[in-house]
């Protein structure tokens, strides 16, 4: 632990040391620098509300012509559930768009609740009818965590098209199971416990350490708030234990984006399409590394339901979003409404992937805050199945 934290604040010190040079010398090498050093106040399902800061910075690598905003965002957050959250996640868009360079930086003291694996688990914590002795439903963990991931993509030629690898590190720990029940079940081995034993992991500690290979198009106007065009991204990332996973493994990611305008005057009334894919493709994952809802980049994905609500090995998620100003001329504020369909596979509960499919919808209202960055504020309120639902308040479109 002593040494990944050491690790982590060389890489910050680093990355500060690299800012300062670039501002002496070379200052026009950076152009449009804006900080918004927010007070946050959030919320979603997992984490109750939240309280800190979320100072958020756009800046601009070269000419505006050809290249993107760039943007960083941290959470300096305390939660209602006496969580603690300290993120950073960036795009970084080198001049002529010719590098990008991808940051999630986190350090969790947090808790959430787990059901268990696949797509049809109860809310409620009962006997797994398909692993006796197995629970099956709610049932709280508290953990700490502490993630980074960098990755590096360079432009091939001309094209909207990168390649390239990163680096990523999860590591779990401090991991306690337990029930909020006056009367709990007797006898009943935790659903991430049982997991564990059965594929040769620790109950309490976990790490996994990877390289990725990806493949990226990126032909969003604004990544942080697209009004048209499309994003694409595949990653293979390979787990092996030389690198200081406990076991080997690799797993593939899909994500695909699109957005049809729907007014050449008001591109802000738009459609908005989200397809993403998570597998398991060799070996093993521990538990809380298996593909989840609500474990993308932002944590955006199953707006309905509570991060980490269903979990597989593998994951199917859809999600189509309405989205429209609320004004005749102004673009202040706008409104959403949206869909979204997951499902998850488990070969421990013997479940097949599109064997059942979890389906929520929402509305939401948007505040654009600063009109030349596309910096908004968002209120959803989304409605699962089995009676599930969440208010979430975030920084930017969910996607």
């Amino acid at each position: 632990m002593k040494k990944i934290l050491t690790v982590f604040l060389v890489l910050i010190f680093t990355q500060v040391l690299l800012g300062q040079e670039q501002k002496l010398y070379k200052p026009n090498q950076i152009r449009e620098f804006k900080l918004v050093p927010l007070p946050a106040i959030g919320s979603n399902p997992a984490n109750g509300w939240l309280f800190g800061l979320a100072p958020s910075a756009t800046w601009r690598m070269g000419d505006p012509e050809n290249t993107h905003l760039s943007n960083i965002v941290g959470n300096f957050l305390y939660t209602t559930k006496k969580q603690w959250i300290f993120s950073s996640r960036s795009n970084v868009f080198l001049s002529e768009d010719k590098w990008i360079l991808v940051g999630d930086w986190r350090y969790f003291i947090t808790s959430q609740p787990t059901f268990g694996l696949g797509s049809s688990t109860p809310n409620e914590p009962v006997e797994n009818p398909n692993q006796p002795g197995v629970l099956w439903g709610e049932q709280q963990m508290d953990y700490s965590w502490i993630r980074f991931y960098e990755t590096a993509l360079k432009k091939i030629g001309d094209s909207k098209f990168y390649l390239g690898v990163g680096y990523h590190l999860d590591v779990f720990s401090k991991i306690e199971n337990f029930l909020d029940l006056e009367t709990p079940p007797s006898e009943l081995n935790y659903s991430h416990d049982f997991y564990n034993s059965q594929f040769g992991f620790d109950q309490d500690k976990y790490t996994l350490s990877g390289i990725t290979f990806n493949g990226v198009m990126e032909n969003r106007d604004v990544a942080v708030s697209p009004y048209e065009k499309n994003f694409a991204l595949i990653s293979y990332k390979v787990n092996p234990s030389f690198l200081g996973s406990d076991k080997s493994s690799s797993t593939l990611l899909l994500d695909y984006r699109h957005y049809f305008n729907l007014s050449e005057k008001r591109k802000r009334h738009l459609i908005a399409l989200w397809g993403l894919g998570n597998f398991l493709v060799s070996g093993d994952l521990p538990y809380m590394n298996l593909p989840s809802i609500g474990y993308d980049m932002f944590g955006r994905s199953g707006r309905g339901y509570a991060q980490g609500r269903f979990r597989g090995e593998s994951m199917l998620y859809s999600e189509a979003e309405y989205r429209f100003p609320l004004q005749k001329n102004k673009e202040t504020f706008g409104g959403t409404l949206f869909f979204n369909t997951s499902s998850f596979g488990s070969k421990m509960t013997n479940e097949k992937l599109l064997e059942k499919i979890n389906v929520a919808y929402g509305i939401g209202f948007r505040v654009i805050i600063n009109k030349e960055n596309r910096t908004t504020i968002s209120a959803d309120y989304g409605f699962g199945s089995k009676g599930n639902s969440g208010f979430y308040l975030n920084v930017n479109e969910s996607f």
